[in-house]
């Protein structure tokens, strides 16, 4: 499973890219709608700590629950539906719920790409999709290094293209 940041990370930069290399008007997606997406990124994986909280703390004892609803286009759709309900009367919560779509979406296409084994037609199927790259190419101690190369990476485009060294 990648790890937190490289969801987080990953959002954040493919959100911040499109920002810069697509739309005209920036304003249109101000940085704290990018910052709120690549949170969104983790949201997926909030089954773990409710998995956790209902075997620890309530005592409730339940099978492992991992990647069964959260990481299913079923999770996708509900935060793209309240985006379109929200874009005739309200534009700003609308885009928000667009970067969060975004943030869900792109954290299951890297665990279905890196580490595959997601179910996502469930509940509608069982049938497990996933590429596992990482476990393909047995590279799980490149895996960790990842979230840095791509972070020095992002750190690299960032200062060629608005020159964050002057702001420091």
């Amino acid at each position: 499973m990648p790890q937190a940041v490289v969801h987080v990370l990953f959002t954040i930069i493919a959100l911040d890219l499109f920002r810069d290399h697509f739309l005209k008007n920036k304003r249109s997606m101000p940085l704290h709608y990018v910052f709120i997406g690549g949170i969104a990124g983790l949201l997926p994986d909030i089954d773990v700590p409710l998995f956790w909280v209902l075997n620890n703390f309530l005592g409730i004892d339940i099978p492992w629950f991992h990647r069964i609803f959260t990481h299913t286009f079923l999770f996708i759709f509900i935060f793209l539906i309240i985006s379109l309900i929200y874009f005739d009367f309200n534009r700003k919560a609308s885009k928000i719920f667009a970067a969060i779509t975004f943030g869900v979406a792109f954290h299951i296409f890297l665990d279905w790409l890196l580490v595959g084994g997601l179910a996502p037609f469930y509940p509608f199927s069982d049938a497990v999709y996933g590429l596992n790259l990482i476990g393909k190419l047995g590279l799980p101690l490149a895996a960790e290094g990842l979230e840095a190369i791509v972070l020095l990476w992002w750190l690299w485009h960032e200062e060629k293209l608005h020159k964050i060294s002057d702001f420091i």
